[in-house]
């Protein structure tokens, strides 16, 4: 293992501090939604570019509602905007934690893997006769290949 990054436990009680910390952020946000790839792709986006157009058009409603018609709900406008403002900082905070813990469980993994690879080296270097054979034989299963042809023996003879 020539580079190891990150040396870190993640104890059991502070897994189960940051479990109970994500649930409570679900519990403060109940109206979250889980909107299907297709739900998504159909969703005009509300960029940076207009978020100004938002600000402008909720202040056009709010001070002339006789211009639009009764079915349009201003009030329910105006918490949509409100709403995704309020969430904006959160997005971006949470993102941001997400991009963190991701790359930390990337490369965790990484080292974790070019750990393993180096003690299977190490193993098969040592040789056989070293009470290694059925544990080297298990890590090699890893790269074992798979035949993309049917055993002659198994096809059927005509």
């Amino acid at each position: 293992m020539t580079d190891n990054r990150i040396s870190a436990l993640l104890t059991d009680a502070d897994k189960t501090a940051v479990l109970d910390a994500i649930q409570t952020i679900r519990t403060k946000l109940p109206f979250l939604i889980d909107l299907t790839p297709e739900e998504r792709k159909g969703l005009p986006r509300l960029g940076d570019k207009s978020q100004a157009f938002v600000s402008q058009a909720l202040e056009l409603a709010t001070q002339n509602t006789d211009i639009l018609p009764r079915s349009f709900d201003v009030d329910e406008f105006r918490k949509d905007v409100e709403l995704f403002n309020a969430l904006r900082p959160v997005v971006l905070s949470l993102t941001q934690l997400f991009e963190l813990l991701d790359d930390t469980y990337v490369e965790v993994g990484s080292e974790a893997y070019s750990g393993a690879l180096a003690v299977y080296h190490y193993a098969r270097a040592a040789g056989k006769g070293a009470a290694l054979d059925n544990l080297l034989e298990g890590l090699a299963q890893r790269f074992a290949r798979k035949s993309g042809r049917k055993d002659a023996s198994s096809t059927p003879k005509t």
